[in-house]
């Protein structure tokens, strides 16, 4: 990796002693000023979680089969979506696992947004081949779908089993993943999101049984994303690294990533959206979604994640242009809240703002989505899919979602409601 650009003023190694300083005072100094009904319960310790081995940079896929042989699988299903597997990405990644020795089987009906019934066929092709390991070969949507079926496959019952925190109980068969976007970070967290369409409403698991065993960000398979899923899915990651920085779970090993993914992502995102073949904007976005995966699935996320898991599901909407809208409408929301305040002006420095302020992250991240081509109101992005009276059964959603469950702060049914009319507006407070 760039020294250079690790060791820039965002997040410096000579600054960890004062981030970890500013964590604390932050929950210290002001937990007495803010403290009520909706304060949301901080954790005592906390557990780091992490993918078992992770290879990057151009032609990393090369050690992908001998990396899944060394699990002991001598059956693999591939796992993908209709487009991959037409364009030659799954025959490249079939290619260096029978190269090692793997028999391959291919399982091509991943969809965005993958639903239970998505899941459940690929169990079914996965039983049917006694597949010992599954290979997702995509982004979110074909890693969530080999982990959800990996938990099924392990552990018996139902995809539906498993929502919510720590479910399973015992690590689900192995999976490999090989990343094509650069946003999810599914490739190294214990998350997964399955859309559950008799509900209306996506499921959010959060279970280290899921973690993925080999991953690979091999920027090859990321140079043909088109512009809109590049910033999509760009966005996506400054999310997660935003909201890990100012979840209930963060702590120094967390921030130190969050910051410089936000760091990294503000830098390079816009130049990898202008240009897909600028090859130091296509690494440094792969570096940076992984490290804030990492941040996310060891801090937790929170109130844009939830608000943005029942609003996809709902209207069946792209999961990163659902976050990048909801996001500086969110973060205006939590303004008003002193530890949030600190938090986000640490943001603020990571983004390399002129002006250090939590009002300078909404006002920027906001302008980011445009600048991007992203749609800066609810109401745009929505494309006739939905209508303001969705909110309230929308906010119960949001506040049953996991993620809400590491929110800093815990919002009111009618204050999620009001975020979702101001996003819906286009209307910050």
């Amino acid at each position: 990796m760039n020294q250079e650009y690790r060791r820039s003023p965002a997040v410096t190694e000579a600054e960890v002693e004062a981030i970890v300083r500013r964590v604390l005072a932050a929950r210290s100094g002001s937990r007495a000023e803010t403290a009520g009904p909706r304060e949301s319960a901080e954790p005592e310790g906390c557990r780091i979680q992490a993918v078992k081995t992770g290879f990057f940079g151009r032609g990393s896929v090369r050690m992908l089969g001998p990396e899944v042989a060394k699990l002991g699988a001598r059956r693999a299903l591939i796992v993908t979506d209709g487009f991959l597997a037409g364009s030659g990405a799954a025959d490249r990644v079939r290619a260096v696992l029978e190269a090692s020795g793997l028999r391959c089987d291919l399982f091509a009906g991943v969809q965005p947004n993958p639903t239970v019934q998505v899941v459940e066929d690929c169990i079914g092709q996965a039983r049917a081949c006694g597949a010992e390991v599954l290979v997702a070969v995509g982004g979110g949507s074909a890693i969530d779908t080999a982990k959800a079926a990996s938990i099924v496959l392990a552990n018996g019952g139902r995809v539906e089993d498993y929502e919510g925190v720590g479910r399973s109980r015992k690590p689900g068969i192995p999976v490999a993943a090989v990343n094509t976007t650069a946003g999810t970070g599914s490739e190294c967290t214990a998350f997964y999101i399955v859309t559950d369409p008799s509900r209306g409403s996506k499921m959010a698991m959060i279970d280290p049984n899921c973690m993925v065993a080999v991953a690979v960000n091999d920027i090859d398979f990321m140079i043909s994303m088109p512009p809109k899923l590049t910033a999509a899915t760009g966005m996506d990651a400054l999310t997660h690294a935003i909201e890990a920085a100012c979840a209930s779970g963060a702590n120094p090993y967390t921030d130190h990533d969050a910051y410089w993914a936000i760091t990294a992502v503000t830098r390079f995102l816009p130049r990898a959206v202008r240009d897909g073949n600028d090859l130091e904007a296509r690494e440094m976005m792969a570096y940076a979604e992984n490290i804030a995966g990492m941040a996310f699935s060891n801090a937790g996320l929170g109130m844009v994640h939830a608000m943005a898991h029942a609003l996809g599901g709902h209207s069946n909407l792209p999961h990163g242009v659902c976050n990048a809208v909801l996001l500086p409408f969110v973060l205006d929301f939590h303004c008003r809240d002193a530890r949030l305040r600190a938090r986000l002006t640490r943001v603020a420095e990571a983004m390399e703002l002129p002006e250090r302020s939590p009002e300078a992250v909404v006002r920027r991240t906001r302008a980011m989505a445009e600048e991007l081509g992203i749609p800066v109101t609810l109401r745009e992005a929505a494309e006739g899919r939905l209508t303001p009276e969705a909110f309230p059964a929308l906010a119960d959603l949001a506040l049953r979602d996991s993620c809400m469950a590491t929110n800093l702060i815990t919002p009111s049914r009618q204050e999620v409601i009001d975020t979702y009319q101001r996003a819906w507006d286009g209307r910050l407070l």
